[in-house]
């Protein structure tokens, strides 16, 4: 899986993502740890990457654009913040989302469920 990581997620999460056989970048790694979510968005779009983040900005961005893709994946805060568990909550959960992240959606994990809208949201909800 293509994936890129926010700032306010670890670059330790990434490097755990890569050794799990996945193409994980942060957006220290390519230059983007002060751009702006639409910069960021616009990058992952670009390269066809999935983006994982803890902020809620980047669903409502996506909602309001119409936009079909990039995926995001939405880690709650509430479960756990260590990188390690982050990685074994998306490593435990890529399988059962990957039709959807394929496709286009918002995906929101939390330590106990997750949950997947499919993309665009538009004015649908």
């Amino acid at each position: 899986m293509r994936l890129l990581l926010d700032e306010n997620l670890s670059p330790l999460l990434a490097e755990l993502l890569n050794a799990a056989d996945h193409d994980a970048l942060h957006v220290r790694d390519v230059g983007l740890l002060t751009a702006s979510d639409r910069v960021i968005l616009e990058r992952a779009r670009t390269e066809r990457r999935t983006l994982i983040s803890a902020d809620t900005d980047f669903g409502q961005l996506l909602a309001a654009s119409g936009a079909s893709l990039p995926s995001v994946i939405l880690l709650r805060r509430e479960g756990e913040r260590a990188a390690s568990g982050q990685a074994a909550l998306l490593l435990a959960n890529f399988s059962q989302i990957a039709a959807d992240l394929d496709a286009g959606a918002i995906v929101v994990m939390e330590s106990t469920r997750v949950r997947a809208r499919r993309l665009p949201v538009g004015d649908a909800e």
